[in-house]
């Protein structure tokens, strides 16, 4: 057990390892049969639940008994819970497999460890279960004391601190009621930045206990003395007061912003109007959020205050180098009369053991869609941010995503796309994959490649797909290839109602209102398959992303949608984008912009001036709207998580050791 109270640390256990829309397509659409198209709409989507929560799981009891006497305080049941944003519970990671038979190998390559030291996401604050990670290790000091390490997004999100700027990744300076920074040691471990809390917890009176792979974390209640309100030009105004430093986690649901405070009220009766509940040691108040307004926060001492400021220009300016090689960047950028709040992660890929690599939802198939702070945590990457397009319907892929050089989707509509090696090379252009089939002295140009998209004609799906192919259209016809003979055909009905198997070493043929090619390609006939992509270029890149449109190449802009297929509704849209770009020094940029200041989200001919404005030589645009989600260490940074719809894949940061 490592106990930490007041200025006493003993330390006496082993350290054990525990790692804890519709269709968003823009696609123009085809004249098919019923249950055939592609639709074009892209609906915005929410999450139905929520990643963590604040709970007042205290005796009722001893609530009632603690608040009886403050009228101005309603008394929150057991039950009463409100989320936190961004705060990722522990994940079941699924088994990776290591073949083509049962999936994707894990990207064991660039994981990373640190010797001596103990992570997990079994944390308790103040007796509340709430998971997030830490981290503990041995320093080597005459006593062997022991370092308590919080992840940096917990620390922001848990208590309330501040990350301010810093060049240096192992020193990141906090603001937490002082006048002066305070700087942690911070520490990467695997996917997570822990800062040592260690000294910091011992100053200010807090217990840290590791039991096994749990944290505990107990602090002195401080008390919510008074709360004032003063209406500013830009917004808003809230003061809370306290009798000493309280931890804070601010929220937001619709049209309310949530504060949930670890410290009981002392609010005189009928001292305010707000919506305030308490509970013991737990105090959670609800302010009304006008539209476009953000929380944003900042403390201050002597009193200890807690100042939450609502206004629509609520993003601090910040650049904190948050591993080698990878910085974390929030800034406003002016277009005209907009203003647009920027996040973005500046990468440097010639840094030793970053790489980037396409993740798909899950390691064995191509059908599903998950959270994206679910993805990101199952294949252990430090930072991402959602890739390419898919049919929310269907859950299947819109677009190229090709990892270590198997394609678990082929490109369509010739739409912009982004590949790479891990040697520091990048190919933006428009892709374009072909296949020609030939069976004696006739071809067929393939129409797609493990694709969710649909038109007439002849696709190909590998076991990349999946073990199986459920039917997409009416009467398809299933040709099973075993090396390079057809072995079997397969009828289907209606659209999925029929499933045809892909075989291991093989491939499979559907046919789609094209009865003339199933005729000819009998059982026992040999193929021949040739492939290449246009630009020649990508096939020399084992990684590929696309999405679309392309938005700026060789320091031009080149957004032209409707080459790419996009529908004038699509092309004509307001809504939260995400792109990728590389500067012309090499280093790269993902990037995150939501609605502007007073109004909507980036068009896509702002998105390319925007990127342009970042310095961009080349870029391309990746899904958006409620897809549009970035992350780091385990968090969602740059918007609400209930906000954030589930994605089919996402393009994913690792920091290994070289």
């Amino acid at each position: 057990m490592v106990l930490i109270s007041g200025t006493q640390i003993r330390f006496q256990a082993s350290l054990v390892r525990q790692q804890s829309q519709q269709f968003k397509t823009g696609v123009m659409v085809q004249q098919l049969p019923p249950r055939q198209v592609n639709s074009d709409r892209a609906s915005g989507f929410r999450m139905g639940g929520w990643i963590g929560a604040i709970a007042l799981g205290l005796n009722p009891g001893l609530a009632l008994a603690e608040t009886a006497h403050r009228p101005a305080v309603s008394v929150a049941n057991l039950a009463a819970t409100a989320p936190i944003e961004g705060l990722a519970p522990v994940m079941d990671i699924p088994n990776s497999p290591h073949n083509a038979d049962q999936g994707l190998p894990p990207v064991s390559l660039i994981a990373q460890t640190m010797t001596n030291a103990q992570t997990s996401t079994q944390l308790t604050v103040n007796g509340r279960q709430i998971p997030n990670s830490w981290a503990s290790w041995a320093a080597w000091t005459e006593n062997g004391q022991a370092r308590i390490g919080l992840a940096d997004g917990a620390m922001a999100q848990l208590v309330g601190a501040d990350l301010l700027d810093t060049a240096d990744p192992n020193r990141q300076p906090i603001q937490w009621f002082t006048v002066n920074p305070t700087p942690l040691t911070a520490r990467q471990i695997g996917a997570f930045r822990y800062l040592d809390i260690t000294d910091w917890a011992r100053d200010r009176g807090w217990q840290l206990q590791v039991n096994g792979a749990n944290l505990a974390i107990a602090t002195a209640p401080p008390s919510l003395q008074s709360i004032r309100q003063g209406s500013q030009p830009w917004g808003t105004r809230y003061v809370l007061q306290f009798d000493r430093p309280a931890a804070f986690q601010i929220d937001e649901e619709a049209s309310t912003a949530i504060v949930a405070l670890d410290a009981r009220s002392a609010l005189p009766a009928n001292s305010t109007n707000l919506d305030v509940t308490a509970a013991g040691n737990r105090t959670i108040i609800k302010l009304p959020l006008p539209s476009g307004a953000r929380p944003r926060t900042f403390t201050l001492v002597q009193p200890n205050r807690l100042v939450i400021d609502l206004r629509a220009d609520g993003l601090p300016s910040r650049s904190i180098a948050w591993a080698n090689g990878l910085t974390w960047k929030q800034q406003y950028i002016t277009l005209g009369a907009a203003r647009f709040p920027v996040q973005l992660l500046e990468l440097n890929p010639r840094q030793p053991g970053l790489r980037l690599r396409p993740l798909p939802p899950n390691a064995d198939g191509q059908t599903g869609i998950a959270p994206l702070v679910q993805t990101i945590r199952q294949w252990q990457a430090p930072a991402g941010i959602n890739g390419g397009y898919f049919n929310r319907n269907t859950q299947l892929p819109l677009g190229a995503v090709r990892r270590d050089g198997r394609w678990l989707s082929g490109p369509i509509l010739g739409r912009g796309a982004v590949g790479w090696d891990d040697g520091g090379q990048f190919l933006f252009d428009r892709l374009q994959l072909r296949e020609q089939l030939t069976a004696g002295s006739q071809s067929w140009t393939l129409t797609t490649l493990n694709s969710g998209y649909i038109q007439g004609g002849i696709a190909r799906y590998t076991r990349d797909w999946g073990s199986s192919y459920k039917t997409l259209s009416d009467g398809e016809v299933g040709i099973i290839v075993q090396g390079d003979r057809v072995v079997q055909q397969v009828t289907g009905g209606a659209a999925g109602s029929s499933s045809f198997p892909i075989p291991t070493e093989g491939y499979l043929l559907v046919t789609r209102s094209l009865a003339s090619a199933a005729a000819a390609l009998p059982v026992g006939t040999t193929l021949r398959l040739q492939s290449s992509t246009n630009p020649s270029g990508f096939d020399r890149f084992p990684q590929i992303l696309a999405a679309g449109p392309l938005l700026i190449q060789n320091s031009q802009i080149v957004l032209d949608p409707k080459r790419e297929g996009f529908s004038d509704s699509f092309i004509i849209e307001l809504a939260a984008r995400s792109g990728f770009g590389q500067l012309a020094d090499g280093r790269l940029l993902v990037v995150s912009v939501h609605n502007r200041i007073g109004g909507r989200g980036p068009s896509l001919g702002e998105m390319a001036q925007l990127m342009r404005q970042l310095g961009c030589v080349n870029a391309v645009n990746f899904d958006g709207g409620s897809s549009t989600t970035l992350m780091v260490g385990g968090r969602i940074v740059d918007r609400p998580s209930r906000s954030a719809a589930r994605v089919h894949n996402a393009l994913g940061i690792f920091l290994g050791i070289p």
